[in-house]
């Protein structure tokens, strides 16, 4: 048996994967999409092959366009006829992770419907790709909940506790550091263990430049008399709008302004008729949540997400 990244002259092959699975996402439209604007390569696709050359198992991770390596699997297939599908799936994620360039685990996001662990198909995928996951190093597990906003859903009007300004990327990366401090978000909370504040909120700043949303969409927030409240930021993914990223300062929480930022949010993707707007927060994060549900955002999704060891760099 080989395990190796693929070429291009192995497209074909990569297509022919039928996936039965109820949570794959790497099916042949999204797959050529994805390759299309550089968020799937050839190299971050790693496939088992045969002595007779037969395809055996395949996992595809994602990336930034302008990445320089994979941060997340989206999919992992094992041909039916394997006889120990687990072994060898964790066999190839480990291959891969040792190849990776700059150190560290690709998260693996499995994405689920609300009630997953009522239906049986859904809850043996899971159990199997878990298994895979944890043999491959991903021993961590979050699920975060994902919300939409459409069209009809309400549109807040400023409420004038806030006013929102334009701001230069010194200035985010300050507040990105300041909201940091007692953070409810596990992905903040786990990059303060991998780096100190600074390093952690510049990190952050240039994985929001990466997103396709529009840089001059960013605003601060301050409060009527010039105190800096927080930030909000609509931005976008592949699939159209979302919600970003926004955060109160710590000497400012508890007093409803989440609601100020998220509606800012809300306004500014409404405005440019937005049919559809895309969230999600960790299931832990009841604060957040709660602002979703009071701003007409609908659950419709859980992302479940496997990551290695809290630190690891």
């Amino acid at each position: 048996m080989r395990i190796r990244p693929t070429v291009e002259s192995d497209l074909d092959r990569v297509l022919s994967c039928t996936v039965t699975a109820p949570v794959s996402w790497a099916d042949p439209d999204r797959y050529r999409r994805f390759l299309a604007d550089g968020s799937y390569r050839p190299a971050h696709t790693w496939i088992a092959e045969d002595a007779d050359g037969r395809l055996l198992a395949r996992a595809v991770w994602w990336t930034f366009p302008d990445g320089d390596r994979p941060l997340a699997l989206d999919c992992v297939w094992v041909d039916d006829g394997v006889a120990d599908p687990t072994a060898l799936a964790a066999e190839l994620l480990t291959a891969a992770h040792a190849a990776f360039p700059g150190g560290g685990l690709p998260e693996f996001h499995i994405f689920l419907p609300p009630a997953w662990r009522e239906d049986a198909a859904v809850r043996a995928a899971v159990g199997w790709r878990r298994e895979v996951a944890a043999r491959a190093g991903l021993t961590g597990e979050l699920e975060r909940l994902r919300y939409e906003w459409t069209p009809g859903g309400p549109v807040p009007e400023p409420t004038g506790r806030l006013v929102f300004t334009e701001a230069g990327d010194e200035e985010f990366t300050e507040v990105f550091r300041r909201v940091a401090v007692d953070s409810l978000d596990d992905d903040t909370r786990r990059g303060l263990l991998r780096l100190d504040a600074q390093a952690q909120a510049e990190e952050t700043l240039a994985d929001y430049l990466r997103m396709p949303g529009d840089r001059a969409w960013w605003r601060l927030a301050r409060t009527p008399g010039g105190e800096l409240a927080g930030f909000a930021i609509p931005s976008a993914n592949n699939g159209g709008p979302v919600v970003g990223y926004l955060g109160v300062l710590p000497e400012l929480r508890g007093r409803g302004l989440v609601d100020d930022l998220l509606g800012e949010i809300t306004r500014s993707h409404a405005a440019r008729g937005a049919v559809r707007i895309g969230a999600d927060t960790d299931a832990g994060n009841g604060p957040m949540a709660a602002a979703f549900e009071r701003a007409g955002y609908r659950t419709f999704g859980v992302r479940l997400v496997l990551s290695g060891p809290a630190g690891a760099s």
